[in-house]
């Protein structure tokens, strides 16, 4: 008879998010965490992560951002711990550009408070920005950030006073279908489930190797700079932000109203840089710098000053950029989740939600139709 209703591999910001709901629905669940929870080893660390509701990437997502909203405040009421702190967030580039562009797509679709801005208006509203004239902005009040480890240590500690069991440095060597569940095999030992959700990020290949050929792990950077410009340093001045420009993608967050660590700034998709998650390069080096500072010089000069601190995160990549959450074809007890493609973290709370759905109901409430696995075959 099986240990457990539901492991879960893996407790980044989805499995985290996973074995909150399901602890909370009453299921016999673990938790498996290779490091400890909050680590700074894949995807789900590094103070802040933004969050916003027009999302440039397609319009199917904003009906799962409204819902990942309300669980976000639900979050912050039971933990009694803020996590989402709304600055407004306002995302620039040309006018035909991919950003800008996919923005107003998805505020027009859903009927989306927005504020249209020139290059003019903007460096007018948010001084210290310095823009080309062609330029426009989409400014949207409901942007923000998320407190990264705060939240995943506000999920975790809340699934265990559910009935969750947590099990830390941990690593987790295999998962396997058998006769009436699953067997998890890790370094100390075999454990029994009805079911398996694997939300191991950039280790989901080396756990589901038929994956292998369709992700791609990339190396990413975020930095710290320190501000020169007295108007930047002031907290709720400035909102969050994203910049399309001759230099790529790029995202900002201004200091956080409880460490003041810096101008928080990196680049999407750094170098795109395929990696191994257990033998890649976690020294942030000066051309890794100047990729990103490259952007602050012509863009936000003020916050161009001395390097405070960066930091490296895995990236783990699907040939569309969507998300991926299904079930391992020909293994219906194996539930696969994320990997997110650098812009999954301000879902978590309702794909969470949506495995919860998987491992209990066997449908999710949501439309997850984008992020099937039939999209590769």
């Amino acid at each position: 008879m099986a240990q457990f209703d539901t492991v879960v591999c893996g407790l980044g910001a989805m499995g985290s998010a996973a074995l909150y709901h399901l602890s909370r629905r009453g299921q016999r669940v673990l938790g498996i965490e290779r490091y400890e929870p909050g680590h700074d080893r894949g995807s789900s660390h590094g103070a802040t992560r933004i969050i916003r509701l027009g999302y440039f990437e397609h319009p199917s997502y904003v009906p799962l951002l409204r819902r990942a909203y309300a669980l976000w405040r639900e979050l912050e009421q039971e933990s009694g711990r803020r996590l989402l702190h709304r600055t407004g967030i306002v995302e620039i580039g040309p006018p035909g550009g991919n950003l800008v562009k996919g923005t107003l797509a998805s505020a027009r679709a859903h009927a989306l408070e927005h504020e249209i801005l020139t290059a003019p208006e903007l460096m007018r509203r948010f001084a210290g920005l310095d823009l080309p004239a062609s330029y426009i902005g989409v400014f949207q009040p409901d942007g923000g950030w998320l407190a990264v480890e705060r939240s995943l240590h506000a999920l975790v500690s809340l699934a265990q006073s559910a009935g969750a069991e947590i099990r830390s440095r941990e690593r987790v060597r295999a998962v396997k279908p058998c006769a009436g569940g699953v067997h998890i095999d890790t370094v100390g030992g075999t454990i029994e489930a009805r079911l398996a959700i694997v939300c191991a990020g950039p280790w989901t290949p080396s756990l589901i190797p038929a994956l292998s050929a369709s992700l791609r792990v990339t190396r990413e950077v975020m930095a710290w700079f320190e501000i020169q410009e007295p108007m930047l340093s002031a907290v709720n001045q400035w909102p969050v932000f994203m910049l399309e420009s001759r230099h790529g993608l790029h995202y900002g967050i201004p200091p956080e109203h409880e460490t003041a660590a810096g101008f928080k700034i990196a680049k999407h998709h750094h170098r795109n840089e395929v990696v191994d998650p257990d033998d890649c390069d976690r020294a942030v080096s000066p051309d890794d710098e100047a990729l990103i500072r490259v952007a602050l010089a012509d863009h936000v000069p003020g916050a161009n000053g001395r390097l405070l601190a960066a930091k490296t995160c895995l990236y783990t990549v699907t040939p569309d950029g969507d998300f991926l959450i299904d079930r391992v074809p020909g293994s219906p007890q194996i539930i696969v989740a994320s990997p997110c493609s650098g812009h999954g973290f301000k879902f978590a709370p309702v794909i969470g939600e949506i495995l919860a759905d998987l491992a209990m109901e066997g449908e999710a409430r949501h439309d997850i139709s984008r992020f099937r696995l039939r999209r590769f075959q």
